[in-house]
């Protein structure tokens, strides 16, 4: 896991028909450098079976691939890393199963993101940053501008981010960020997914040569 990435979150019933395959595929081609497998409806057999697939396909690729909730399929899978809700098991339990892999956790709130480096994650996420249609309620901009100065490990700014959004989320201080409506909905997948990648890279480029 590294800064100045763009990280894609699936939701198939936001896909309009397409396959996850077909997503992520496309989003690879625009330069996403993380995929998560996200599909909370499913069952944990489908999931596997769908992780199998998505796996080969980022490894192929150089792509990181990451596994929601589901420990001993991130080891099935062999996947790059395990991704953690509030309520799924605690990180060092995890951590006796995934062994090595990165282990992500999302947070919500500036105490869960200290508590999560505390926990030893390798990354977290805060969200969601704006609005969505399962998360009305998001943290906001200032949360993030908040944490993102104590964090020392990676930060995935993460709900309801668009291009159109995207400068303020990276003037907040995320330095990778995820997507997921605003690609899996999008008509041009690659093409939109190039338009994150662009203004992220942009961004990290400044950085460097401010630094």
């Amino acid at each position: 896991m590294k800064d100045y990435e763009f990280y894609l979150v699936t939701e198939s019933s936001l896909a309009m028909g397409r396959s996850n395959k077909d997503i992520i595929a496309e989003a690879i081609n625009g330069g996403a450098g993380i995929i998560q497998l996200r599909e909370k409806e499913w069952s944990k057999e489908r999931y596997l079976e769908e992780a199998k697939i998505l796996s080969r396909i980022c490894h192929a690729h150089g792509v990181l691939f990451v596994v929601n909730d589901y420990p001993d399929v991130a080891v099935q899978v062999e996947a790059d890393a395990l991704h953690l809700g509030q309520e799924d098991i605690p990180i060092a339990q995890a951590r006796k199963i995934v062994g090595r892999r990165k282990i992500g956790k999302s947070t919500h709130s500036r105490e869960q993101a200290l508590a999560a480096v505390r926990e030893g994650a390798d990354y977290i996420s805060v969200g969601p940053i704006f609005p969505t249609r399962k998360k009305p309620n998001p943290v906001g901009i200032g949360l993030l501008a908040e944490v993102a100065p104590l964090i020392r490990i990676p930060l995935v700014a993460i709900g309801g981010i668009a291009v159109s959004n995207l400068p303020l989320v990276l003037d907040a201080g995320a330095r990778t960020v995820a997507a997921i409506s605003a690609i899996v909905e999008a008509e041009d997948v690659r093409e939109e997914t190039r338009k994150f990648v662009s203004l992220i890279k942009e961004r990290e480029y400044r950085g460097r040569t401010n630094g």
